[in-house]
Formats: structure tokens, sequence, C-alpha cells
């Protein structure tokens, strides 16, 4: 038989893999963070007909000649560039700018994606479309630690921000240097003990011949002490303790006519309870709770790969690591050169469409060319058989 017949066939095989995966590349045009793919042909093993000659002195040498058996498919390789922004405005959508892949398990199993379409099941865990749970790291009493093994990233909604005990308070302002002797100003503030329980603190400012006397009381508590006031700056009296909790004065001033003296810090604070979350770029989930403050609740992880090119497509826009891709690096967005995250928007896929219909036409043309490769062999045949009549 003709070798143009078996290369004629692996040149249809071979294009008509190249079909099949334009095709697909086409087919996931608006596919959620899809990485297209391209087919990367060489040729087959050669058939030696003469070798190469060496030279001598009487003679040249002579080039060896070989006749190729067709052509096959070298590999197909993803192309992980980056996709183009799609707004979405939902505050679980997350996308990866830069380098990197989401961590989820399905099943049990540990795979990687960029698709950020993320939302929280009945469990509270942040899960992706198909239902894969988004691997992180969980706040332990507000902060987040980033070593060590990844778990569920968790909303959880039964979280309290802890009490705290007030053991600090500021007060600013200005206190007139011209009120009249025994001129007195009134402040109060709430405070907190270690339960969160709240209680009052009243501060008197009152006027004296030297400066001002201030006494604070606490319930029964009571402390006293003097400002002292040069050119309208502070110069003596900077603090005053009361109840376990210290008042500073430092930033006071005392200036003529303003009095505008306020108590207008407090360490302090009671228990409150998750109110709302938001994603920050750096894949933090903060927790805003009822009493004003916002602290961590998990952080979500991003996976490295030393070839990315060696992941293993597994469906859903997802990818297990191979024996090729090196093993995963976990770390955190934005550092070790990972990608950040931009809340409220995808990704969308990087499929070029000018370069797809192009990739379709070179693929139908090598597809025919090679199929008259073997209606040329047949008719070639048709010749020798008709030989003999």
């Amino acid at each position: 038989m003709l070798r143009s017949l078996y290369s004629g066939i692996s040149g249809l095989r071979s294009h008509q893999t190249m079909l099949d995966v334009t095709g697909n590349n086409i087919a996931n045009v608006n596919t959620t963070a899809f990485k297209s793919s391209a087919v990367r042909f060489q040729d087959t093993l050669s058939q030696m007909t003469q070798g190469a000659g060496a030279a001598t002195e009487l003679q040249g040498g002579t080039n060896p000649a070989q006749i190729g058996l067709g052509v096959q498919v070298a590999g197909i390789s993803t192309n992980f560039t980056q996709g183009s922004t799609q707004s979405t405005g939902k505050s679980t959508d997350m996308m990866i700018s830069g380098d990197g892949f989401f961590v989820v398990t399905r099943g049990g199993e540990t795979q990687y994606t960029r698709a950020g379409a993320f939302d929280f099941d009945s469990a509270g865990r942040l899960v992706t479309a198909d239902g894969g749970i988004v691997q992180g790291w969980a706040a332990v009493n507000g902060v987040v630690p980033v070593s060590g093994g990844v778990g569920p990233v968790t909303l959880p909604l039964t979280s309290m921000a802890a009490a705290v005990e007030t053991t600090a308070a500021g007060v600013t302002g200005n206190l007139p240097s011209d009120a009249a002797t025994g001129q007195t100003y009134v402040r109060d503030i709430e405070v907190f003990d270690e339960t969160g329980a709240a209680r009052t603190v009243t501060l008197n400012f009152e006027k004296t011949a030297a400066g001002w006397d201030v006494d604070a009381a606490d319930g029964a508590t009571v402390g006293s002490g003097s400002l002292a006031f040069t050119n309208g700056l502070l110069t003596g009296g900077g603090t005053l303790a009361v109840g376990g909790i210290t008042f500073d004065f430092t930033a006071l001033t005392g200036y003529a006519e303003l009095a505008t003296v306020s108590v207008t810090s407090q360490n302090g604070r009671e228990a409150g309870s998750l109110q709302s979350y938001s994603m920050s770029s750096d894949g933090t989930l903060m927790g805003s709770y009822s009493n004003g403050t916002t602290q961590p609740l998990a952080r979500i992880a991003l996976a490295t790969f030393t070839n990315p090119g060696g992941l293993e497509k597994v469906g859903g826009t997802a990818y297990r690591a191979s024996i090729n891709s090196g093993e995963a690096r976990y770390g955190t967005p934005g550092a070790d050169g990972l990608g950040q995250l931009v809340g409220g928007a995808l990704e969308m896929s990087n499929v070029d469409l000018s370069a797809e219909f192009t990739n379709l036409i070179v693929a139908q043309r090598g597809f025919q060319a090679n199929a008259r490769i073997i209606t040329t062999s047949d008719e070639v045949l048709q010749e020798l058989t008709n030989l003999k009549r």
C-alpha cells in the first residue's frame, strides 16, 4: 500500500482533533474563567530509504534520504492568560487579578478553579455554583492564622464579638481660660465592665484661680486632679485614674472663650452579634457586629503551581494536580506572587473568537487537503490495478 494513504489518514485524525479543540473553545466562550486550549502538531517517525554517506578523499559525503509517515498530535496546551472582568455587584463573587487558583473540595477531592461565583450554603459554608466547598483559614479570636492546613470557609452566623472592659478614655477640646472662678462643666461618658455591662462615669471641671480642677466619679469611686495651662497649652495634670479607667487630658487646650471639652473616645465595648459581612481584596471575610466593631471571620486561600500547564481538567471549570504540575503551594491573595481578589466581579473566558474562527478555517482546509491525499493515492492504486485487464 502507498505510504501517502496512511499519511493522509494521520492528517485527518490530527485535524479532526484540532476541530474538536476549537469547537470546545467556541462552545465555552461565555463560561466563567474558562481557559482556551490549542493543539500542537508534530511529524511521526520517518522511514529511512538511504543512510548518510561519509566523505572520502575521492567521494563527497551524501545526506540521508527519509520519507515521513504522517502527522500526530504532540500535545494540547492550555492558555492561562487573564480573562476580562465582568462586574456583577454580588459581594460573594470573587475574581483573581493575577496568578493563582481558588482551592475547593468536591466529594473529598481537592481541586482548583479560577471561577469565583461563590455563595453560602445552608451550613454557612462558602461554596461554588456546583457545590464545591471553598477552602481557607478560619479566624480564632478575631485573628486569622494563615499557616497550617486549610478548611472550609464558613460564615459563623451565631458569632459574637466579645465584650471589652474600658481601661482608657480620651478627653479633647478646650477649657476657656477666661471663665469665671467657680465655673463648672460636667461631662458624662458611658463605659463598660468585663461582661459588657454599661455604666456612666461623670467628669466635673471647675475653674480655679490657678487653672482647673477635675473630679471623676465612677459610682462610689471618686478621683481628683488639677489641670494647668500656659498660653493655652496643657502644662500640668495630664492623666487621672478612677475605677480602673485612665483618662487622658493631654489633648486639652486652655484658650479663651471656647468651651468645647468632651470625652471623645474609650476603648471598651459591649458584646455584639453578627449583623453583616463583606469580602476584602486580600480574601478576608470581615464581619460587622451590632456593637459597631468589625473583625475577620475567615480568609480565602489561593494555590499556585510550578507548571500550571500540567494541571488536569476535571470539568466544572476545575483542575486537579498531576505529576507534571508540581505540588500546590498555598498562600494568601496579594502575597508571594499570588494575585489579588476583586470583589463583586468574575473573570470571563479568555477565548478569542476571531482567532478561533481562523483556526476553524485552518483545520477545515487541513482536513480537506489530507482527504485529497487519500483520493489521489486511491486514483494511483486504481491505475495500478488497471494495468492488468
